[in-house]
Protein backbone atom coordinates (compact mmCIF):
# COMPACT_ATOMS: atom_id res chain seq x y z
CA UNK A 1 0.00 0.00 0.00
CA UNK A 2 1.18 3.51 -0.64
CA UNK A 3 0.58 6.68 1.33
CA UNK A 4 0.01 10.06 -0.29
CA UNK A 5 0.10 13.72 0.65
CA UNK A 6 0.88 17.21 -0.66
CA UNK A 7 3.77 19.50 0.17
CA UNK A 8 4.01 23.25 -0.46
CA UNK A 9 6.54 26.02 -0.14
CA UNK A 10 6.49 29.68 0.80
CA UNK A 11 8.03 32.30 -1.46
CA UNK A 12 11.54 33.12 -0.21
CA UNK A 13 14.78 34.67 -1.54
CA UNK A 14 16.74 32.84 -4.18
CA UNK A 15 19.06 30.11 -2.87
CA UNK A 16 22.20 31.63 -4.36
CA UNK A 17 21.50 35.00 -2.81
CA UNK A 18 20.91 33.51 0.62
CA UNK A 19 23.98 31.30 0.60
CA UNK A 20 26.33 33.98 -0.70
CA UNK A 21 25.17 36.62 1.71
CA UNK A 22 26.49 34.79 4.75
CA UNK A 23 23.36 35.76 6.68
CA UNK A 24 22.28 33.39 9.46
CA UNK A 25 20.72 31.58 7.37
CA UNK A 26 19.58 -5.57 15.96
CA UNK A 27 17.82 -4.99 12.45
CA UNK A 28 16.12 -2.43 10.45
CA UNK A 29 12.48 -1.69 11.10
CA UNK A 30 9.94 0.49 9.37
CA UNK A 31 6.82 2.41 10.29
CA UNK A 32 4.80 5.35 9.03
CA UNK A 33 3.14 7.88 11.31
CA UNK A 34 1.71 11.35 10.73
CA UNK A 35 1.96 13.95 13.50
CA UNK A 36 -0.30 16.88 12.66
CA UNK A 37 0.95 20.39 13.40
CA UNK A 38 0.05 23.95 12.54
CA UNK A 39 0.06 25.09 8.91
CA UNK A 40 0.51 28.28 6.85
CA UNK A 41 -0.28 29.30 3.30
CA UNK A 42 2.36 28.51 0.72
CA UNK A 43 2.73 27.52 -2.97
CA UNK A 44 3.12 23.92 -4.16
CA UNK A 45 6.29 21.99 -4.97
CA UNK A 46 6.58 19.73 -8.04
CA UNK A 47 6.57 16.45 -6.20
CA UNK A 48 7.01 14.46 -3.01
CA UNK A 49 7.90 10.82 -2.70
CA UNK A 50 6.38 8.82 0.15
CA UNK A 51 7.61 5.28 0.62
CA UNK A 52 5.49 2.16 1.06
CA UNK A 53 5.65 1.29 4.76
CA UNK A 54 3.31 -1.63 5.17
CA UNK A 55 5.39 -4.58 4.00
CA UNK A 56 7.71 -6.73 6.07
CA UNK A 57 11.30 -5.63 6.67
CA UNK A 58 14.25 -5.79 6.45
CA UNK A 59 14.13 -5.51 2.63
CA UNK A 60 15.46 -3.35 -0.13
CA UNK A 61 13.24 -0.39 -0.90
CA UNK A 62 12.47 -0.87 -4.59
CA UNK A 63 9.02 0.43 -5.25
CA UNK A 64 8.20 4.01 -4.35
CA UNK A 65 4.82 5.67 -4.75
CA UNK A 66 5.16 9.19 -6.12
CA UNK A 67 2.79 11.85 -4.89
CA UNK A 68 2.27 14.82 -7.21
CA UNK A 69 1.52 18.35 -6.15
CA UNK A 70 -1.93 19.76 -6.85
CA UNK A 71 -2.43 20.07 -10.67
CA UNK A 72 -2.69 23.54 -12.15
CA UNK A 73 -6.12 25.04 -11.78
CA UNK A 74 -7.06 23.17 -8.60
CA UNK A 75 -7.18 24.82 -5.17
CA UNK A 76 -3.83 24.84 -3.39
CA UNK A 77 -4.00 23.41 0.15
CA UNK A 78 -2.57 25.44 2.99
CA UNK A 79 0.76 23.94 4.04
CA UNK A 80 4.20 25.16 4.98
CA UNK A 81 7.39 24.67 2.99
CA UNK A 82 8.46 21.04 2.56
CA UNK A 83 11.54 19.59 4.16
CA UNK A 84 12.90 16.09 4.15
CA UNK A 85 15.34 14.75 6.71
CA UNK A 86 17.68 11.78 6.52
CA UNK A 87 19.17 10.66 9.83
CA UNK A 88 22.44 8.74 9.43
CA UNK A 89 25.35 7.85 11.70
CA UNK A 90 28.89 8.88 10.85
CA UNK A 91 31.32 6.06 11.62
CA UNK A 92 34.39 6.22 9.35
CA UNK A 93 33.85 2.52 8.55
CA UNK A 94 30.80 3.57 6.56
CA UNK A 95 33.25 4.59 3.82
CA UNK A 96 34.54 1.54 1.90
CA UNK A 97 37.98 3.13 1.58
CA UNK A 98 38.33 3.04 5.37
CA UNK A 99 36.66 -0.30 6.02
CA UNK A 100 38.54 -2.31 3.40
CA UNK A 101 36.88 -5.68 3.18
CA UNK A 102 33.13 -5.24 3.56
CA UNK A 103 31.56 -6.89 6.61
CA UNK A 104 27.84 -7.83 6.75
CA UNK A 105 26.91 -5.36 9.54
CA UNK A 106 28.51 -2.48 7.66
CA UNK A 107 26.90 -3.45 4.36
CA UNK A 108 23.49 -3.47 6.05
CA UNK A 109 24.09 -0.09 7.67
CA UNK A 110 25.42 1.38 4.42
CA UNK A 111 22.32 0.17 2.56
CA UNK A 112 19.98 1.63 5.19
CA UNK A 113 21.73 5.01 4.99
CA UNK A 114 21.54 4.96 1.19
CA UNK A 115 17.79 4.36 1.39
CA UNK A 116 17.28 7.15 3.93
CA UNK A 117 19.24 9.60 1.78
CA UNK A 118 17.34 8.53 -1.36
CA UNK A 119 14.04 9.18 0.42
CA UNK A 120 15.25 12.63 1.49
CA UNK A 121 16.32 13.47 -2.06
CA UNK A 122 12.99 12.31 -3.48
CA UNK A 123 11.53 15.78 -2.85
CA UNK A 124 14.20 17.14 -5.25
CA UNK A 125 15.75 19.70 -2.91
CA UNK A 126 17.80 22.52 -4.35
CA UNK A 127 19.87 22.59 -1.17
CA UNK A 128 20.89 19.88 1.29
CA UNK A 129 22.04 21.06 4.70
CA UNK A 130 24.48 18.64 6.33
CA UNK A 131 24.38 19.09 10.09
CA UNK A 132 26.63 17.36 12.59
CA UNK A 133 29.18 17.64 15.36
CA UNK A 134 32.61 19.18 14.90
CA UNK A 135 31.68 22.47 13.26
CA UNK A 136 32.07 25.69 15.23
CA UNK A 137 29.04 27.85 15.79
CA UNK A 138 28.71 30.25 12.86
CA UNK A 139 30.98 28.16 10.64
CA UNK A 140 29.72 26.98 7.27
CA UNK A 141 31.19 24.48 4.85
CA UNK A 142 30.62 24.57 1.13
CA UNK A 143 32.31 24.56 -2.26
CA UNK A 144 36.04 23.88 -2.11
CA UNK A 145 36.10 22.48 1.43
CA UNK A 146 37.06 18.86 2.10
CA UNK A 147 37.43 16.21 4.77
CA UNK A 148 40.54 14.10 5.17
CA UNK A 149 40.64 10.39 5.96
CA UNK A 150 44.34 10.48 6.83
CA UNK A 151 43.54 10.00 10.51
CA UNK A 152 42.02 6.63 9.65
CA UNK A 153 44.99 5.38 7.68
CA UNK A 154 43.71 6.39 4.24
CA UNK A 155 45.41 9.07 2.17
CA UNK A 156 42.19 10.41 0.69
CA UNK A 157 40.29 13.69 0.72
CA UNK A 158 36.52 13.77 0.33
CA UNK A 159 35.34 17.05 -1.28
CA UNK A 160 32.39 18.50 0.58
CA UNK A 161 30.93 20.21 -2.49
CA UNK A 162 32.66 20.40 -5.85
CA UNK A 163 36.42 20.42 -6.30
CA UNK A 164 38.78 20.94 -3.40
CA UNK A 165 40.32 24.44 -3.57
CA UNK A 166 43.64 25.59 -2.11
CA UNK A 167 42.99 27.06 1.29
CA UNK A 168 39.65 25.26 1.65
CA UNK A 169 38.51 24.51 5.16
CA UNK A 170 38.91 21.14 6.86
CA UNK A 171 35.52 19.44 7.18
CA UNK A 172 34.71 17.44 10.36
CA UNK A 173 34.11 13.68 10.16
CA UNK A 174 30.30 13.94 10.36
CA UNK A 175 30.18 16.32 7.40
CA UNK A 176 32.76 14.27 5.50
CA UNK A 177 30.68 11.11 5.79
CA UNK A 178 27.59 13.14 4.87
CA UNK A 179 29.31 14.44 1.74
CA UNK A 180 30.23 10.88 0.77
CA UNK A 181 26.62 9.76 1.19
CA UNK A 182 25.46 12.60 -1.06
CA UNK A 183 28.11 11.69 -3.63
CA UNK A 184 26.90 8.09 -3.60
CA UNK A 185 23.36 9.34 -4.21
CA UNK A 186 24.60 11.55 -7.10
CA UNK A 187 23.17 14.72 -5.54
CA UNK A 188 24.23 17.63 -7.76
CA UNK A 189 22.62 20.53 -5.92
CA UNK A 190 24.05 22.93 -3.36
CA UNK A 191 25.42 21.64 -0.07
CA UNK A 192 25.88 23.61 3.13
CA UNK A 193 27.54 22.18 6.24
CA UNK A 194 26.69 23.62 9.65
CA UNK A 195 26.81 22.97 13.38
CA UNK A 196 23.59 21.88 15.11
CA UNK A 197 23.05 25.33 16.60
CA UNK A 198 22.98 26.91 13.13
CA UNK A 199 20.34 24.63 11.61
CA UNK A 200 17.14 26.40 12.56
CA UNK A 201 18.29 29.85 11.50
CA UNK A 202 19.59 28.61 8.15
CA UNK A 203 16.42 26.70 7.32
CA UNK A 204 14.37 29.83 7.92
CA UNK A 205 16.24 31.59 5.11
CA UNK A 206 16.19 28.90 2.44
CA UNK A 207 13.46 28.40 -0.18
CA UNK A 208 11.98 24.91 -0.15
CA UNK A 209 12.05 22.13 -0.74
CA UNK A 210 15.13 21.65 1.43
CA UNK A 211 16.89 18.46 2.43
CA UNK A 212 18.55 17.96 5.80
CA UNK A 213 21.16 15.27 6.30
CA UNK A 214 21.44 14.88 10.06
CA UNK A 215 24.61 13.03 10.97
CA UNK A 216 25.02 11.55 14.45
CA UNK A 217 25.72 8.38 16.41
CA UNK A 218 23.93 6.91 19.38
CA UNK A 219 25.64 5.84 22.59
CA UNK A 220 29.19 4.51 22.38
CA UNK A 221 28.61 2.55 25.58
CA UNK A 222 26.44 -0.28 24.31
CA UNK A 223 28.77 -3.21 25.06
CA UNK A 224 31.90 -4.16 27.00
CA UNK A 225 33.89 -3.78 23.76
CA UNK A 226 32.43 -0.36 23.02
CA UNK A 227 34.68 2.73 23.01
CA UNK A 228 33.18 3.82 26.34
CA UNK A 229 32.59 0.34 27.81
CA UNK A 230 29.12 -0.89 28.81
CA UNK A 231 26.59 1.32 30.53
CA UNK A 232 23.19 -0.20 31.25
CA UNK A 233 21.50 3.13 30.52
CA UNK A 234 22.85 3.25 26.97
CA UNK A 235 20.42 0.87 25.29
CA UNK A 236 17.25 2.46 26.78
CA UNK A 237 18.56 5.89 25.80
CA UNK A 238 19.08 4.84 22.19
CA UNK A 239 15.72 3.06 22.21
CA UNK A 240 13.99 6.33 23.14
CA UNK A 241 15.70 8.06 20.21
CA UNK A 242 14.65 5.22 17.89
CA UNK A 243 11.06 5.49 19.11
CA UNK A 244 11.00 9.23 18.39
CA UNK A 245 12.43 8.69 14.91
CA UNK A 246 9.93 5.91 14.23
CA UNK A 247 6.91 7.98 15.22
CA UNK A 248 8.01 11.33 13.82
CA UNK A 249 8.14 12.75 17.34
CA UNK A 250 9.96 16.04 16.81
CA UNK A 251 9.24 17.17 20.37
CA UNK A 252 10.76 13.94 21.68
CA UNK A 253 14.01 14.60 19.85
CA UNK A 254 14.07 18.24 20.92
CA UNK A 255 13.63 17.20 24.56
CA UNK A 256 16.49 14.69 24.70
CA UNK A 257 18.65 15.01 27.81
CA UNK A 258 21.89 16.57 26.56
CA UNK A 259 23.79 15.86 29.78
CA UNK A 260 22.83 12.20 29.75
CA UNK A 261 23.67 11.99 26.08
CA UNK A 262 27.13 13.40 26.77
CA UNK A 263 27.65 10.95 29.64
CA UNK A 264 26.66 8.05 27.39
CA UNK A 265 28.89 9.32 24.56
CA UNK A 266 25.90 9.77 22.25
CA UNK A 267 27.42 12.26 19.81
CA UNK A 268 24.21 12.64 17.80
CA UNK A 269 22.15 14.26 20.56
CA UNK A 270 22.81 17.94 19.66
CA UNK A 271 22.01 17.22 16.00
CA UNK A 272 18.82 15.34 16.84
CA UNK A 273 17.74 18.11 19.20
CA UNK A 274 18.34 20.70 16.48
CA UNK A 275 16.25 18.78 13.95
CA UNK A 276 13.43 18.24 16.44
CA UNK A 277 13.35 21.94 17.28
CA UNK A 278 13.50 23.03 13.63
CA UNK A 279 10.52 20.94 12.51
CA UNK A 280 8.39 21.12 15.67
CA UNK A 281 4.67 21.45 14.95
CA UNK A 282 4.91 20.19 11.36
CA UNK A 283 3.24 17.20 9.78
CA UNK A 284 5.80 14.38 9.67
CA UNK A 285 5.88 11.07 7.81
CA UNK A 286 8.54 8.88 9.43
CA UNK A 287 10.41 5.69 8.69
CA UNK A 288 13.09 4.03 10.80
CA UNK A 289 15.43 1.95 8.64
CA UNK A 290 18.15 0.80 11.01
CA UNK A 291 18.56 0.44 14.78
CA UNK A 292 21.48 -1.64 16.01
CA UNK A 293 24.85 -1.46 17.76
CA UNK A 294 27.06 -3.90 15.86
CA UNK A 295 30.33 -2.42 17.17
CA UNK A 296 29.15 -1.31 20.60
CA UNK A 297 27.92 2.04 19.25
CA UNK A 298 24.26 2.75 18.59
CA UNK A 299 23.60 3.46 14.92
CA UNK A 300 20.26 4.77 13.70
CA UNK A 301 19.12 5.47 10.16
CA UNK A 302 15.73 7.02 9.40
CA UNK A 303 14.00 9.53 7.16
CA UNK A 304 11.26 12.07 7.71
CA UNK A 305 9.06 13.84 5.22
CA UNK A 306 8.05 17.19 6.72
CA UNK A 307 5.20 19.30 5.41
Amino acid sequence: AAASGVAGGCAMPAVSAVLSSGAPTSPAVASEVSAIGEVACCSPFPGLSVLDTLRSVPRRIGDTAVVRAVPEGLPVPETRAAFAVAFCPSPPLLLPAVEGRAEPPTRLLRGACAEAVAAMLAIRPEVVVVVGAGAAEGERFGTGDAGSLAGFGVALEIPFDGRVRPGGRQVPLAHTVGAWLLDEAAFGGTRVGVAPGELGGLLNTLPGPVGVLAMGDGSARRSVKAPGYLDDAAEPFDAAVAAAMTSGDAAGLAALDADEGERLLAAGVPTWQAVGTAVAGRRITARLRYDAAPFGVGYLAADWGVA
